[in-house]
């Protein structure tokens, strides 16, 4: 279903909905399709080429560069799956399927020749792993489930961008976990030699701190799973499916509070949701719901296929990485995570001085430009 095209927004820019099914979902009884979005292009003009954009949660249907790259005659397709909102119910597969929705809608009905992914911030290991499936089948289906219709159907991409994007999901949430947690059934109970927000630890943290810091992060993920799976074998039994559960603590990556670990020019002890140690003890944050199929399948370092690197091995479409200097939760290192896990032979990476979301005075305009230059140089 498409619908006529929305009014407001930016002079010389059209903006259409789009309202789809998808391969494995069809249209809910209250009217709503699983895949939804905007499409942008300027007025008047039909792009050859297009940039789609899409996320684990997240909706991009609005994304902030939509604009910017429809006035510079580029088509943007701001797309969403049916989890939009609804992480906890997770499925890798089918969101890959829904993703080649958006694909196969801007080739088939809009005539785009060449597109580009955008994987922005989370949707940088998701585009990827839609790439690599759409080149090398390799995604499988949680333990007991089929797989997704059309799964092995999906069309390729062109090229595919990582902007201020991090290494997966699994990866950036290990990062940002507090170490120093003791029982997840527990909100305050911890370990005082890993607390991070403890005076006597730092900042500045040791190098000694930061291996057992970073060794515990590892362990609580692991120690989760482990919890998942028998979690999973005894409710199955027991004739349930899966059940809830909450991951708390979520913003302690040593990082965000000593600024001397991997030095940028983001500002001093902040992070996506404000000054740490409060985000921290607040109710918000990554993981923060969570079922026991969604763990394994979307946070667990062992189980998990949302971690970029395999899905970047099998990318060799044109490349471009991005990163945000003053960004507070995603940092060089993962730029260079990904730049150098790409099997891409034409790639590239740059940074632009600017946070996360581009916010500063005319950030979003010189992302814009590099970007359309960067596609100019190789599809215009």
């Amino acid at each position: 279903m498409t619908r006529a095209p929305a009014s407001g927004g930016t002079p010389g820019v059209t903006r259409e909905f789009i309202g789809l099914q998808s391969p494995t979902a069809r249209r809910a009884g209250a009217g709503g399709n699983p895949c939804q979005g905007l499409y942008y292009r300027g007025v008047g003009r039909k792009p050859k080429v297009a940039m789609i954009a899409t996320h684990y949660q997240i909706d991009f249907s609005e994304h902030y560069l939509a604009d910017y790259m429809a006035t510079r005659g580029i088509g943007f397709l701001g797309w969403n799956t049916r989890y939009r909102g609804y992480e906890s119910s997770f499925l890798l597969d089918h969101a890959l399927v829904d993703i080649g929705v958006g694909v196969r809608w801007l080739r088939e009905v809009q005539g785009v020749e060449t597109v580009v992914l955008l994987g922005n911030s989370g949707g940088g290991s998701l585009m990827a792993a839609y790439q690599a499936q759409a080149v090398d089948p390799h995604v499988t289906p949680l333990e007991g489930m089929r797989p997704a219709a059309g799964l092995n159907d999906l069309l390729p991409a062109d090229g595919y961008i990582a902007s201020a994007a991090h290494p997966g999901r699994p990866d950036v949430l290990t990062a940002w976990m507090d170490a120093s947690v003791v029982d997840e059934n527990d909100a305050v109970a911890n370990d005082p030699d890993l607390d991070l927000f403890s005076s006597e630890n730092g900042p500045p943290f040791s190098a000694e701190f930061v291996e057992r810091y970073r060794a515990a992060q590892v362990e609580r993920n692991d120690a989760i799973t482990n919890w998942a799976e028998a979690e999973l074998k005894r409710i199955h039994a027991a004739g349930f499916s899966d059940r809830p559960f909450t991951v708390l603590r979520t913003w302690a990556d040593p990082r965000m509070v000593d600024p001397a670990l991997e030095p940028t020019k983001r500002p001093p002890n902040m992070c996506y949701a404000g000054v740490p140690v409060n985000a921290n003890r607040s109710a918000h944050g990554i993981a923060a719901a969570c079922t026991v199929r969604s763990w394994i399948g979307m946070w667990s370092l062992r189980h998990a296929q949302t971690r970029a690197e395999p899905h970047l091995a099998r990318v060799d479409c044109p490349a471009l990485v991005i990163n945000a200097e003053q960004d507070t939760g995603v940092y060089p290192s993962d730029a260079q995570r990904i730049y150098d896990a790409l099997a891409s032979k034409d790639k590239a990476q740059c940074s632009i001085d600017t946070d996360h979301y581009f916010l500063s005075p005319g950030a979003r305009s010189e992302k814009a430009d590099t970007i359309a230059k960067w596609i100019a140089k190789r599809w215009r």
